[in-house]
């Protein structure tokens, strides 16, 4: 093993990550997992769904807890690509131009309301999100390592929006959902608001004393050394594949979703405390891959069909090794 970290300790350490969170947040476990798999696969995540659902606070707690940079940034129809990437300004003092980096230069970035962005812009980020790296006026600036952005986008609302393109979409290694709180978590809510348990300050500094605990890096190392049996890679094969076939769907996954879950399935099995993949794993995380990489045809969304009752239909379908 190529790390001084062993597999049960990866998922310890991101069960501390959980434990912290949980303390502030509430009913975030399935997103708390979702972005320790990305972060160990050293993948994008895109979130859909309702705001004020705790997105940026989760973001930023994480930045706290591995002592990691962190940017948000509130996109508008008028946002510009050098609004998040930098720009050179005329220092009058130097007589000269400087270089003025923007929000993405971040450990951590958190990109709000993306289809807000207008598509020069929302290409201009996705090109630079993939290839890590900004080109400003010929130069070629590398962005921090790690890189990892969470971007959201509300489907409830369409004036002033401008929805990603598939292409788009399918750089984003992982998609989830963000739905409101269950009666039970929204009263959790209230009643730690009540014992002053929800002061973010008091938090952040209690997330001082673990900053930086955590190393990325040598955890993502443990992560490569989970094994994939061939058996195992063919079920992934087949599950890709069974979306490119299916009646209800115009366009399936591309190629990119089959690497996303080579990688993202070690991470789930890692966490999980083995250092071997199992279909289970390959399904834990089907959803998170494929919903936002097919485009369903009219006719089935005429007739009142999801892309996640699709994605359930391909798991209980293919073949289980």
């Amino acid at each position: 093993m190529s790390s001084e970290i062993s597999i049960p300790e990866i998922a310890q350490r991101c069960d501390e990550i959980r434990s912290l969170l949980n303390q502030y947040v509430v009913g975030k476990d399935s997103l708390i997992e979702l972005i320790n798999v990305a972060l160990l696969s050293d993948g994008h995540i895109l979130i859909e769904g309702v705001p004020g659902t705790a997105k940026t606070t989760i973001a930023k707690a994480y930045a706290k807890i591995l002592g990691y940079s962190f940017n948000r940034v509130q996109c508008a129809v008028d946002t510009q690509p050098a609004d998040i990437l930098g720009l050179r300004i005329y220092d009058q003092q130097k007589g000269e131009f400087v270089l003025r980096k923007g929000p993405a230069f971040a450990n951590i970035l958190l990109i709000d309301e993306l289809n807000r962005l207008n598509p020069r812009t929302q290409s201009a980020f996705i090109e630079v999100m993939s290839e890590r790296q900004v080109t400003i006026e010929g130069d070629r600036l590398s962005l921090p390592s790690p890189f990892f952005v969470m971007a959201t986008q509300n489907p409830y609302e369409f004036e002033g929006t401008f929805p990603l393109i598939e292409a788009q979409k399918d750089r984003f290694m992982y998609s989830f959902t963000s739905e409101y709180l269950n009666p039970d978590e929204e009263l959790e809510v209230l009643v730690r608001l009540g014992s002053g348990r929800l002061d973010w300050e008091k938090y952040f500094a209690y997330l001082e004393e673990h900053s930086g605990k955590a190393d990325i890096f040598s955890l993502r190392d443990a992560v490569t050394s989970v094994h994939i049996e061939e058996r195992v890679a063919a079920y992934i094969r087949d599950l890709v594949v069974a979306t490119r076939s299916n009646g209800d769907i115009s366009l399936g996954a591309s190629t990119r979703a089959s690497i996303a879950f080579y990688k993202g399935s070690k991470a789930v099995a890692a966490l999980r405390g083995r250092d071997f993949v199992t279909p289970d794993d390959v399904r834990t995380i089907a959803p998170n891959i494929l919903q936002h990489r097919m485009i369903l045809r009219r006719e089935a969304e005429i007739a009142g069909i999801t892309l996640e009752s699709v994605v359930s239909d391909i798991i209980r379908s293919v073949e289980v090794p």
